[in-house]
């Protein structure tokens, strides 16, 4: 046996049991999305912390962002949606933390409940997005990674999404 024969790795999983399937791809690639998920909140919480607001959730700042996109008022539906949060109840949690630090108001639109960003949040959001620019995209962009690669990659993960809520309907139902 020679040492490439004897030092080749297989895919990284976390779960050989689980890659031991009839498509063991799938297995290396939820390894690659538990590790990137952790790796991006991890992220996003120290870029918050550094922007001004340390003690965030990566929730919280999800939200926050998502508040502030387009500058106009939310309801709770609105952001479960968009995240495809089905727990409502870790969204109103976030947003209660974040109206009580002053960065999002509460509202109405039409008969519901809403929220919209303040001054406050929205200045937070531009700061986080400096430090992003700064930290994160300019280091990005000097690994020579091509956008169409960036654009095709965040489709197929929508897609995937796709795939795995209609296999968590079908598990329900057993």
């Amino acid at each position: 046996m020679t040492d490439d024969e004897r030092f080749k790795v297989g895919p990284v999983v976390s779960s050989a049991h689980l890659a031991n399937s009839a498509l063991p791809e799938v297995s290396e690639m939820e390894f690659a999305i538990a590790m990137g998920n952790h790796a991006f909140q991890r992220w996003m919480t120290r870029c918050m912390a550094a922007a001004g607001a340390p003690g965030l959730a990566p929730l919280e700042i999800q939200v926050l962002h998502l508040v502030h996109h387009r500058e106009r008022p939310k309801t709770l539906a609105d952001i479960c949606l968009v995240l495809n949060i089905e727990d409502t109840h870790t969204v109103n949690y976030a947003l209660r933390k974040l109206s009580e630090r002053g960065l999002i108001a509460q509202g109405r639109k039409g008969k519901e409940k809403a929220v919209s960003i303040t001054e406050a949040g929205a200045e937070l959001c531009q700061r986080y997005g400096q430090v992003r620019e700064a930290l994160l995209i300019r280091s990005l962009k000097e690994t020579g990674l091509d956008r169409a690669d960036v654009s095709r990659l965040a489709a197929l993960l929508r897609a995937l999404s796709g795939s795995y809520d209609q296999a968590a309907r079908a598990a329900a139902s057993l």
